[in-house]
C-alpha cells in the first residue's frame, strides 16, 4: 500500500509517536513463517518466560498482554478481592489516563494522593491506608507506583523497598505501573530485577510499547501467589492474544540482548540534551520565559512557556500540554528521537520566545 504520512514528521508528544524497532519488526517476521499453536502454547512464549527469568529470577511469570492498560486493569484485578482498593498518586496513569477502566472493568477502587512529583512515600500512603475492617470503606489491599513516573521523576531501589516494606507490614500488596520501566533503569544504571522484585514489587506491569514495540506489554507475577486467576482473568478482560507469538517475539528482541536498554538510554539522552540545551538559551538570553518544573530523569521534560508559545511551537513540532493553567507541557523524547530534532526544537523555541 502507499505511505499514507509525512515520514519526515518529528514530534515530541508521546513515546507512542515512535515507530516500531527495526529489530523488534524483525523478530515479528521471523515468527511469522510457518503456523504455531494459539493462545500462547508456542515456542515464543516459552522462551519468553525463561527471558524474564533470566531478568527476575526464578519463579517469576510472565502473562503477555496487547497494552498498558490491560495489564495495569488485569494484574490489579487479580491482586484484589471485589472489596478491595488501591492506593496511587493522584497523576498515576490508573487514575487519569485510563477512562476509568480499573473502577469500571477491574471493579475496584483507586485512592487517590495528591503528590507534587507524582511519587508515593509511606507517609502518603497513610494517608489512605486505614479502615481496613470498615465494611463501609473500599478496603486499601495493593498500593501502586509507576517507574518512571507520569512526571518523569524516578524512585530509588530504596524508596521502593521501604514503601514494599511499609505496605507488606499493613497486609497491602505493592504493584509497579513499568510502562517506561527499561528508561528507569538505564537512568538508575540498575538491573530490572534491583529496584522491581529485589525491593519487594509484588506484580510487575513490564512496558514495551514505548521503547521499540509494535503493541505488547507483560504482567509479571514477581512473588508467586500475589496475583491469582491471571489465566482465566486475561481472557475475560479481552488481553489474551490468539497469535501471542507476535507479542512474544517482540518482547524477547527487546530483553533477550540489550535493545531495550539501548533504546532506553538513548531516549533519556535525548532528553538530557533538550534539558542541557533549553537551560544553556535561558543562561546565555537567547531563549526567554522558559521554566522547568521537574527534574529531568528518564525521557521527559517538563516545562513552562510564555503564554502562546506552545501553539506556535505546534505549528512544526507536536506535543501535550500538561497543565494548561499554567503553561506547562510535557515534551517526550523516543528511542528514534535524533540529536537533529533536538537541535531544530531549541531553535525553534528561540525563536518564539525571543521575538
Amino acid at each position: 500500500m502507499s505511505v499514507l504520512h509525512d515520514t519526515a514528521l518529528r514530534g515530541f508528544a508521546s513515546d507512542n509517536y515512535s515507530g516500531i524497532h527495526p529489530e523488534v519488526l524483525a523478530a515479528i517476521a521471523a515468527a511469522n513463517d510457518g503456523h504455531q499453536i494459539a493462545y500462547g502454547e508456542d515456542a515464543y512464549t516459552e522462551r519468553l518466560q525463561q527471558v524474564f527469568r533470566q531478568h527476575f529470577g526464578e519463579g517469576v511469570e510472565a502473562f503477555p498482554v496487547f497494552n498498558g492498560t490491560g495489564a495495569n486493569v488485569t494484574g490489579l484485578q487479580a491482586m484484589l478481592p471485589r472489596w478491595g482498593a488501591v492506593i496511587a498518586a493522584s497523576t498515576a496513569h490508573i487514575n487519569v489516563d485510563e477512562g476509568g477502566a480499573p473502577e469500571r472493568i477491574g471493579g475496584f477502587k483507586i485512592l487517590s494522593v495528591p503528590t507534587e512529583d507524582g511519587k508515593l512515600t509511606p507517609e502518603l500512603v497513610d494517608r489512605e491506608a486505614w479502615g481496613w475492617g470498615d465494611e463501609h470503606r473500599a478496603q486499601p489491599l495493593v498500593v501502586s507506583i509507576t517507574q518512571s513516573t507520569e512526571v518523569g521523576t524516578l524512585y530509588t531501589a530504596e524508596e521502593i523497598r521501604a514503601l514494599a516494606d511499609h505496605a507488606h507490614e499493613r497486609g497491602m500488596k505493592l504493584h509497579l505501573d513499568g510502562a517506561r520501566i527499561s528508561n528507569a533503569a538505564a537512568a538508575l544504571d540498575l538491573p530490572l530485577r534491583a529496584f522491581t522484585r529485589d525491593a519487594g514489587v509484588d506484580v510487575l506491569s513490564f512496558g514495551g510499547t514505548k521503547n521499540g514495540a509494535m503493541l505488547g506489554e507483560a504482567i509479571v507475577v514477581l512473588t508467586p501467589g500475589a496475583a491469582d486467576g491471571l489465566t482465566f482473568s486475561r481472557k475475560f478482560n479481552m488481553q489474551l492474544s490468539s497469535k501471542m507469538r507476535f507479542v512474544s517475539a517482540q518482547l524477547i528482541a527487546l530483553l533477550e540482548g540489550d535493545l531495550w536498554l539501548r533504546n532506553a538510554r538513548h531516549s533519556n539522552a535525548m532528553a538530557q540534551r533538550l534539558r542541557t540545551a533549553l537551560e544553556a538559551g535561558v543562561a546565555d538570553g537567547s531563549i526567554h520565559g522558559v521554566g522547568f518544573t521537574q527534574p529531568t530523569q528518564s525521557n521527559g521534560v517538563f516545562a513552562t512557556l510564555p503564554a502562546g508559545v506552545a501553539d506556535r511551537l505546534r505549528e512544526t513540532f507536536r506535543f501535550y500540554d500538561w497543565d494548561a493553567a499554567r503553561n506547562e507541557v510535557r515534551l517526550m523524547c523516543s528511542f528514534d528521537t535524533t540529536e537533529a530534532d533536538i537541535d531544530a526544537l531549541v531553535a525553534l523555541v528561540a525563536q518564539e520566545t525571543t521575538r
